[in-house]
Formats: structure tokens, C-alpha cells, sequence
């Protein structure tokens, strides 16, 4: 097969079709491996997808190695994020969806510096530190009520609590608006899962759930200028740096941003961490007889080992040289940090789940540069919170096969059965 366009040859180990995605990860890995050994930087046909189908796009560069994912990472005046260029969604998204809903992921230097400095600034030592104490209370909570009301499906009951509880009292969300934002979040990453969309249009579902998410957005912004209080959205809102502050619109592309990456990242870090450690209880007692000591290397194996996010793409702004193989200015390339936590040039075993392992360089956060996720200090400390409250009250918990979302993006757990 033929690129209408440069007449390049697709590579036979393809990483784009629905039949692939729907392969389990550790199935798609047999495809990784090959090409982290033979063609670590490979010529692809187009993702799959619905959301904006384009006959005249001639494919990718997939990006599986370490390595390679690192360098792209941080060349980022090279590899570019912009929504007019394509953005950083592996499939083809209009320029008008990132802008409104991914923030300082879709912006290029100077104006992600700006505004990362606004946001940064937003998080201060005191904000961080009321954080961690919801936190805290919170996981104990959660596991109060899933202890009390009997184990069923640790995903409801557990793992999308805490990040929706934990990014709603951070920003200030009312509880009565709190399932319709997970409504909207699921709309907006399910959209290529039949059982998330239904009978519905997928552009229509994530522009519902985008819609649905900047009504809830503006509401809070324009209730804490009126009257400010101790929360995130109050810290955003009155952020200033160099005479600089946040537009309406960045509010709410970030708070869009927030409400997707600070939801669904940790709520399925947790599920495939709980999963994998109650799988092997050698580690689940490691950890339970040793848990300050153990937890740091724990949940740096938990991110590796999940990988919440499996995929982000940048665009040549230039020619340039990656793996050994060149890339053209105005080419696409993908990266797949499913495939590079499971470089076994990096990581001895990587099929191996060892919360002691050490040193541990995931790049589930990224591969670094100017876009290493802002948010990574507070999935740790929802991690750390929540696998204490379950490792030492729930030991003997059982947890049965999960049921994963259809996609590319997210390594998404819909549901997980679970008793005692």
C-alpha cells in the first residue's frame, strides 16, 4: 500500500486500525517490539477514527523507542503542538476542539510559556497544600463507603471518585454539577467506544461533552470574580504574571483540560495499578509491610505499567532526523509511550511488574520538555492517599477481569468487578 501523495510504502506492521486498538496491550506490544527493533520510526496509514475524516492525509511517522520519544519530546521548536498544525491527538481533530479544550497542550513557544507561568503560579505552596489535605480526606472517605456499601466495581465505586472529587473541591465544582461533568468527560475521550456514544454522532458527543464542560467553566468563573474563595479556579481567575491574566477562553480550555486529564489519568492509573499489584501478591504485601518506604517506587511502576495516556503527536515544522530516519517539514509524527514503557532496551523485563523497581524513567507524565504534565505532583499524592487506604483496610479484595474503552488515546478501564 501506497501514499496517494509520496508514494511511500506503509510499513506491514501497522499500528492505525480498529482491529489493532482492540487487541490487548499486551497483544499491540508484539507489534511495538518489532518495530522498536527493526524500524523504530515507521511510515503508517492514518488512525482510525470519526471525528474528522480526511482522504487526503497520507499517514504518520510512529514513534515506538524510548529514546526517539524523548528526543521529539523535548525538541519542541521543531516537533509542533499547534491546533493549525494538527494539534497532538493521534487522530485528526478540528483546530477549534483543541483550542477550546486542551489548552497549554495545543500552544507553542512564546504563548505556552505565558500561560504555563499563569498556571504555575495559580498552584501555590498554600493551594498545594489544601490539596493534599482534601486528598487525604477524601481517599479515606471513599474507602469508608465502598468498605460499608460492599464491593461491586472498583472503578465506580474507587478509582473515578477521587480524581473527580479531588479536581471538583480544587476548582471549586458544585456538587450538583459533579455527574454531569463526568458525563462530559466520558463524551469527550469515549467517543470511539459504542457503548459511551450509542446511537449518537462522535463529533456531536465530544461537542456535547465540550459544551456541557465550558457552561460549567464560565458559570465558576464568573461566581468566584463576584466572590472569591479558597479554591483553584479563584487562584486562576485573579493569576497575573508581567500584566498578563487568563481570557474567559483560556479558563476554560484549561478548566476543560483539568476536568479530562485530571479525571481520566488517575482514575486509570488506579485501576490497572490495583489490578496489577492484587495480581501479584508478593508485591501487594511488599507494599502493605513497608508502605512509606515502598509507595515512591510503587506508583512510578503503577504509571509505567498503565499508561494512562497512549498516544500524542506533534508536526515538523522543519526538516529534520529522528531514529536515524528523516522527517520533512510539515509531516506528522506520532508517539506511543505505551510502547516506549515497554522498551526493554530501558526497562530489564518490562512485562514485569516490580514496584521496587529503580531507576524507573517512564515517560507516562511525557518525555519532558516545555509540555511534562503540570499535574503529575497530584496524581501522585491521589495515589499515594488512595493505595494506603486500600492495601492496609482491603488486603483481601478480589478483583475480576476488566472491561476496557475502545480508543487510542486513553488506556481506559469502563468497568472492573471486585468482592471480598
Amino acid at each position: 500500500m501506497t501514499t496517494a501523495t509520496t508514494k511511500r510504502t506503509y510499513d506491514h506492521v501497522e499500528l492505525s486500525s480498529e482491529s489493532f486498538w482492540a487487541q490487548s496491550a499486551r497483544e499491540r506490544d508484539k507489534s511495538f517490539a518489532i518495530l522498536r527493533s527493526q524500524r523504530p520510526v515507521s511510515w503508517q496509514p492514518p488512525a482510525y477514527g470519526s471525528l474528522m475524516p480526511d482522504a487526503s492525509d497520507p499517514g504518520y511517522w510512529a514513534v515506538v523507542r524510548h529514546q526517539d520519544i524523548i528526543a521529539v519530546s523535548r525538541a519542541n521548536k521543531i516537533f509542533s503542538s499547534a491546533p493549525e498544525l494538527g494539534g497532538v491527538m493521534f487522530e485528526n481533530v478540528p483546530a477549534e476542539v483543541l483550542i477550546a479544550s486542551q489548552s497549554i497542550l495545543t500552544m507553542d513557544e512564546p504563548q505556552h510559556a505565558i500561560t504555563r507561568r499563569l498556571v504555575v503560579k495559580a498552584f501555590s505552596p498554600r493551594q498545594i497544600r489544601l490539596i493534599e489535605e482534601q486528598i487525604n480526606r477524601q481517599a479515606r472517605v471513599i474507602v469508608d463507603d465502598f468498605l460499608a456499601d460492599g464491593p461491586r466495581d472498583f472503578v465506580e465505586q474507587v478509582s473515578m471518585r477521587l480524581p473527580l472529587w479531588t479536581i471538583s473541591e480544587m476548582l471549586g465544582v458544585p456538587v450538583e454539577e459533579r455527574d454531569r461533568l463526568v458525563k462530559a468527560v466520558d463524551d469527550m475521550v469515549g467517543y470511539n467506544d459504542p457503548e459511551y456514544i450509542g446511537d449518537r454522532d462522535p463529533f456531536a458527543c465530544v461537542m456535547g461533552g465540550l459544551m456541557a464542560l465550558h457552561d460549567i467553566a464560565q458559570k465558576l468563573i464568573e461566581a468566584r470574580r463576584a466572590a472569591p474563595a479558597e479554591d483553584l479556579m479563584t487562584a486562576l481567575v485573579s493569576a497575573e504574571v508581567d500584566g498578563h491574566r487568563l481570557s474567559d477562553e483560556e479558563l476554560r480550555s484549561y478548566f476543560c483540560l483539568l476536568a479530562i486529564a485530571g479525571n481520566d489519568t488517575t482514575r486509570n492509573t488506579t485501576s490497572h495499578g490495583i489490578k496489577a499489584l492484587y495480581d501479584h501478591p508478593d508485591q501487594k504485601d511488599l507494599l502493605r509491610n513497608d508502605f512509606d518506604r515502598m509507595i515512591p517506587t510503587a506508583i512510578e511502576e503503577f504509571l509505567r505499567w498503565g499508561t494512562a495516556v497512549m498516544t500524542f503527536r506533534r508536526t515538523a515544522r522543519e526538516d529534520t532526523v529522528i531514529g536515524g530516519q528523516e522527517i520533512s517539514a510539515g509531516e506528522k509524527v506520532v508517539m506511543f509511550y505505551s510502547s516506549g514503557n515497554r522498551d526493554e532496551t530501558v526497562f530489564e523485563d518490562p512485562w514485569r511488574f516490580d514496584i521496587t523497581r529503580n531507576p524507573n524513567p517512564h515517560i507516562a507524565f511525557g518525555g519532558g520538555g516545555v509540555h511534562f504534565c503540570l499535574g503529575n505532583h497530584v496524581a501522585r499524592m491521589q495515589m499515594r492517599a488512595l493505595f494506603r487506604e486500600i492495601v492496609t483496610r482491603a488486603p483481601e479484595l478480589k478483583l475480576g477481569e476488566p472491561e476496557y474503552v475502545t480508543g487510542h488515546f486513553m488506556h481506559a478501564i469502563k468497568r472492573m468487578p471486585c468482592s471480598l
